[in-house]
């Protein structure tokens, strides 16, 4: 099994966003209020070439993204787009090799404008994602937490993920994305109620693709809670939970937008937590 970090282009966002200052409503308006913007971010998606055919964990950002609409505040004060067309995860893909009928399984993390701008590359594969996290893009309070579901393809009817009451260390339940039990999805809400997280268990280690489960590994390990999450205890209990599958299981963490996510990947960086 092989796992590619892929770049699709860059994203700047504040840096209030990526650490969060305050609490409820004053953490929330900080990544529109405040003016200090973080440096350019990647945005990652992760492709595991699986015996099973090849799985794609989230689909990245699309150029159009560079053009977003002006009535959000957030759009408008809150983030940047840099990604031209051939830094979609479509093209990237097939200059490795892989063609969009080799992709079985997309798996969304969530489905924020960052992370379901590439669905276009994908018209044949099973798209799963959280059925709380469909349900969440819909109508008024969908546009208003920024999700923009009239650019999806018209074909998208992404299926829901199958939950067991299997644990997987702290966790509470799972989803499994292959049939050998592999691959698995885990709920990691914070960033949004119903976001997952995807685990690659290989090689006596796990790999977590963790999404915006946390912007970067450090804030994990410290327990910082981003600028965005609706609820900080809910955020800050699956920290802790990531930080103890962590101390259970030699772990390489990947967030989405995480600078060094790539290089900790291609030299197998464990996190050492004491357990």
């Amino acid at each position: 099994m092989r796992i590619h970090a892929i770049e699709t282009g860059r994203v700047k966002i504040k840096q209030a966003q990526i650490e969060g200052r305050g609490h409820g409503l004053w953490r929330q308006a900080q990544p529109i209020l405040s003016r200090e913007w973080a440096d350019w971010s990647p945005t990652y998606v992760f492709a595991i070439e699986h015996p099973e055919g090849v799985i794609v964990v989230d689909t990245g950002a699309n150029a159009g993204l560079k053009s977003l609409p002006r009535w959000h505040p957030f759009f408008q004060f809150g983030v940047r787009f840099d990604v031209e067309p051939e830094q979609e995860i479509g093209p990237q893909l097939r200059a490795l090799g892989i063609g969009a009928r080799d992709v079985k399984i997309v798996v969304l993390t969530h489905m924020h404008i960052d992370h379901d701008g590439g669905l276009a590359h994908f018209p044949e594969s099973r798209i799963l994602a959280d059925g709380g996290e469909i349900a969440r893009t819909s109508g008024i309070s969908g546009a208003i937490n920024g999700y923009l579901p009239k650019r999806w393809p018209k074909w998208f009817a992404p299926q829901t993920l199958a939950w067991q009451p299997s644990r997987c260390g702290p966790f509470p339940r799972i989803a499994p994305v292959t049939q050998a039990g592999d691959v698995i999805a885990v709920p990691t809400p914070g960033h949004t109620p119903s976001h997952i997280s995807v685990i690659v268990r290989h090689e006596e280690q796990d790999i977590v693709l963790a999404g915006d489960a946390s912007y970067l590994e450090r804030t994990m390990l410290s327990g910082t809670v981003d600028g965005v999450s609706p609820d900080e205890a809910v955020a800050k209990a699956t920290l802790a939970n990531i930080r103890a599958l962590c101390a259970q299981r030699p772990t390489i963490y990947l967030p989405t937008h995480d600078p060094h996510a790539a290089d900790r990947l291609r030299q197998r960086r464990r996190i050492a937590i004491a357990a």
